[in-house]
């Protein structure tokens, strides 16, 4: 039996692929638990007309991302906060609160987005923006006292 798989499953293939399995693995779990449908005619030729207007939507999402990796990469943000007299601030910079800074400086970045270490003390920090599967923006961070 010919199943288009929905999502990706171990030992079996991943999303979208066409594969060939078992009758009643197909029919008594896999199509059941809406992990797979019927490769029929009319469902392999929505199957590559979803592809192609997926690979367009990429396309023009990793264009956009590019484009934004261009702006960002090397930029600098200041954060100000609270701080004692040692340099070590009060809690830590969280990655919202520099997906603020960007906001205000007029980069639309999603906090999720953002990886870097704890910032417990003042000082300057590198922070790697994932803007695609494969773009990343490196940004630096000011972190002074109020």
């Amino acid at each position: 039996m010919k199943v288009i798989l929905k999502e990706d499953i171990k030992n079996v293939g991943y999303k979208d692929d066409v594969v060939e399995v078992k009758d009643g693995y197909g029919r008594n779990f896999l199509i059941p638990q809406g992990k797979a449908k019927l490769a029929s005619e009319g469902a392999l030729k929505m199957l590559a007309e979803d592809i192609r207007q997926r690979g367009f939507k990429m396309d023009k999402l990793k264009k956009d991302a590019e484009a934004l990796s261009e702006k960002l990469e090397g930029s600098t943000i200041t954060i100000a906060t609270k701080a004692g007299s040692t340099g070590r601030i009060f809690g830590s910079i969280t990655t919202l609160q520099i997906a603020n800074a960007l906001k205000d400086k007029g980069f639309e970045v999603d906090r999720r987005k953002i990886v870097t270490d704890d910032i417990k003390e003042l000082g300057t920090y590198a922070a790697n923006v994932n803007l695609f599967k494969d773009i990343t923006a490196n940004i630096s961070i000011d972190v002074v006292a109020e």
